[in-house]
């Protein structure tokens, strides 16, 4: 009779901690898909990139630079009702950004122009990296937009510099100058080998 009252206690002890376990669990999940609604609402009003041409360079180059076009068109595409969607879009971003490299117009092969487009990488390829993460750090995504947009800026003055400058006439004399300046065109500083010495050359003593 005994053991028959021990296991029916051992039944509901087993049986009231299943269901606070349960209860435990249901808590947890609801606090879970509370921090993700709140991680959702905060990437999706930190997510405005300057997706237009800020600058008459910029305006004109995305006629010929398809690279830069494409990219400007996917940032300009805002993703909707998950963070699945955001992390799509990050991850287009990130290939749209590293193509950026390719068919760069002439004019705009230059290191600073270059040095800008491979931070605009970087930042982009950050921001794919945190929206990926298991806990999404919020509030580092939102840095790395504002971050990218500085850098976006930054890119499109600087093109805008180029071809201000571009527009400058060079003065009369100033590209021979230019000429005798270059490294390359200069005329190396050797002596002559088996060139015989004038002994009537002024010496220095």
């Amino acid at each position: 009779m005994i053991n028959k009252i021990m296991v029916f206690f051992s039944l509901i002890f087993i049986l009231f901690s299943c269901q606070d376990d349960s209860q435990k669990r249901i808590a947890e999940n609801k606090k879970e898909i509370k921090k993700k609604e709140v991680i959702f609402k905060n990437i999706e009003k930190g997510w405005v990139f300057y997706d237009t041409p800020i600058t008459e360079a910029s305006e004109k180059s995305i006629a010929t630079w398809n690279e830069l076009r494409m990219f400007l068109a996917e940032l300009a595409q805002k993703p909707k009702k998950t963070i699945g969607a955001f992390q799509q879009k990050s991850k287009a971003l990130s290939k749209k950004a590293m193509a950026l490299n390719d068919n760069v117009p002439y004019n705009f092969s230059k290191p600073q122009i270059k040095s800008r487009i491979s931070t605009v990488i970087t930042k982009v390829r950050m921001l794919d990296l945190f929206i990926h993460l298991d806990n999404i750090p919020d509030k580092k995504v939102t840095q790395l937009v504002a971050e990218i947009n500085l850098e976006l800026v930054s890119l499109q003055r600087q093109m805008d510099k180029i071809v201000e400058k571009s527009k400058i006439p060079v003065e009369e004399g100033e590209s021979d100058l230019l000429k005798m300046m270059d490294a390359s065109r200069a005329i190396p500083n050797t002596p002559v080998p088996n060139t015989p010495i004038d002994p009537n050359l002024p010496r220095v003593e």
